[in-house]
């Protein structure tokens, strides 16, 4: 059985927040030309709206990410929100056990992670 390699591409951690679905849609098209299979995004990236799952904007975004056949790794320490948020706690753990979204604290989070695949 041979090993697949995942490209993996890190949104740097300084810039501009992502704040909309529309700047999801932008950051995708940015990406065309690189077209990773992993998007990891820094938590310092993301507004703050997006860890109140009321906003539905974890929701838009991650969809918009997923549709567009990547997967999506939101990268930091999130430990103030999920203490805040009973459903936020249930959607990252629900997502740490799918596919397509994870939450994980560092990159060798993530090294481990895809290499367990």
């Amino acid at each position: 059985m041979s090993e697949t390699k995942r490209q993996v591409y890190v949104h740097p951690a300084e810039g501009s927040v992502l704040a909309s679905e529309a700047d999801a849609v932008e950051l995708i098209g940015e990406l065309y030309p690189v077209r990773p299979d992993v998007l990891v995004i820094p938590v310092s990236r993301l507004d703050e709206r997006f860890f109140t799952l009321s906003t539905r904007l974890a929701g838009e975004m991650l969809q918009k990410f997923v549709l567009y056949g990547l997967h999506v790794v939101i990268l930091g320490d999130i430990s103030e929100h999920v203490a805040r948020s009973t459903a936020l706690r249930d959607f990252v753990h629900e997502s740490n056990e799918g596919r397509h979204v994870w939450f994980l604290a560092d990159l060798p989070a993530l090294e481990a992670r895809l290499a367990a695949r």
